[in-house]
């Protein structure tokens, strides 16, 4: 599969501006993306720590899968993303693995990338993600 790194943290949040905030004012990060991704109904803001980013996800629609996530779980971890070469090409590896899939092919996320989810029930309860420039 060749992850090269984790590519982001994904962080379900209730009111994305109130945690920008408490990033941005309590741990002294700084916000350089926020960007809407509308086909996932969700908005995110990007936060860098080294080489790894912090991705919140604000819902936009308590039917997406981030407002379904809260209403069930409340805020807090959502997924952890790794970085690959072709998040489609790694999806269809990890199921000749046996691993269940969420998406059968990578469709475009936030960022510009390339994006799949594996299912949390073949990662260890972790719901994963793969990411891909191409």
């Amino acid at each position: 599969m060749n992850i090269s790194h984790i590519e982001h943290i994904g962080i379900a949040v209730e009111n994305l501006e109130n945690s920008i905030k408490y990033y941005e004012d309590v741990l002294g990060m700084t916000c350089y993306s926020i960007e809407e991704v509308v086909d996932q109904k969700v908005k995110t803001a990007f936060f860098l720590v080294g080489n790894t980013k912090i991705e919140l996800l604000e819902s936009t629609s308590p039917d997406g899968a981030i407002g379904k996530f809260i209403a069930k779980k409340g805020p807090g971890i959502h997924h952890i993303a790794f970085a690959v070469n072709n998040a489609t090409e790694a999806l269809k590896l990890a199921e000749d693995r046996g691993v269940t899939l969420i998406d059968k092919v990578s469709r475009k996320g936030a960022e510009g990338l390339n994006i799949g989810f594996l299912h949390p029930k073949s990662t260890l309860g972790v719901l994963t993600e793969l990411c891909s420039k191409q």
